[in-house]
């Protein structure tokens, strides 16, 4: 299944836009992506999310920021409060907007680093995500004005977690990183997103890193927090999931386009990274029914 394309509509008078979104029947599966940022907070709900290739169980209280064109969908399985909806808070904003805090002000530089990691979806601790849904729960009363500096306030606080995870795996196509080893960690991820298909050794990608061999361990290690192997297999492993929601193509010949010419151990390894096989993976997207067609969202409450 083929994610769609959404249209994002920011209101006038501001520069970012706020869904304050309540559904009595549930969140319906809405396979979609657009170049937007995303922080989305789910209250009163639980069920699965998909995100990249991650299909996982989300809970009351789940927060999660996501980065361009990362296809997602949220669907509900049932409320813990049957007299209050289901209510999913979801702020949108640009990649030019985020770039401006971050450059405009040096207090805002922490920033950086999390806005890079939202390309695989980032899910924040609990602690952090409590203390965040007082503040953003608060938001659909602000003026518009105010509105922006709780925003600021909150991307802040969120860039102070420790604790938070990557949700998806590496995305085939240039991964950006922002750091001072920019060009170097930036040439090895070209590489590697370039030839994940192929066997990469160690000694090529410290010739690309122009380091030695345990240099670039450090660094690919300190950018990544992933060994290679790990990386490697997490970025064939997602492309694959890609494949298998997107496409109807046999499962033999993904397995091979993303660099597992044995079919017998893709099975293997997709099974130990999603904990279910391709085939049931496939069926996840197929038994959640059509994509609703592309839609607009726009700025207000639903």
């Amino acid at each position: 299944m083929r994610p769609q394309f959404e249209k994002v509509t920011v209101p006038p008078g501001a520069s970012w836009a706020l869904l304050d979104r309540r559904l009595e029947d549930g969140i319906p599966f809405e396979w979609h992506y657009h170049p937007e940022y995303e922080l989305t907070l789910t209250l009163n709900s639980r069920g699965q999310r998909f995100i990249g290739d991650s299909v996982e169980m989300y809970d009351d209280g789940d927060l999660v920021l996501l980065g361009p064109n990362l296809p997602h969908t949220w669907f509900s399985a049932d409320r813990y409060d049957d007299g209050r909806p289901h209510h999913a808070l979801v702020m949108w904003f640009t990649g030019d907007w985020a770039s401006g805090l971050v450059d405009g002000f040096a207090e805002m530089r922490s920033l950086g680093p999390m806005l890079a990691e939202a390309g695989r979806g980032v899910a924040f601790s609990p602690g952090i995500a409590k203390t965040a849904r007082g503040l953003i729960e608060e938001l659909p009363d602000l003026s518009a004005s105010d509105r922006l500096v709780r925003l600021m306030s909150v991307l802040a606080l969120l860039s102070t977690d420790r604790g938070r995870t990557a949700v998806a795996a590496p995305v085939s196509g240039r991964a950006t990183v922002t750091s001072p080893d920019q060009p170097r960690i930036q040439r090895v991820l070209d590489h590697i997103h370039a030839h994940y298909r192929e066997p990469i050794s160690v000694s090529r990608l410290a010739e690309v890193a122009a380091l030695s061999p345990s240099g670039f361990h450090r660094l690919f290690r300190r950018h990544t927090r992933l060994t290679l192997t790990a990386y490697l297999a997490q970025l064939r492993i997602g492309q694959a999931c890609a494949l298998l929601a997107s496409t109807d193509r046999p499962i033999a010949h993904i397995a091979d386009e993303v660099g597992y010419a044995n079919l017998a151990n893709f099975n293997r390894r997709f099974r130990a990274a999603k904990g279910m096989t391709p085939r049931d993976y496939r069926r996840r997207f197929a038994t959640k029914g059509s994509v609703e067609a592309p839609h607009t969202r726009m700025g207000m409450s639903t």
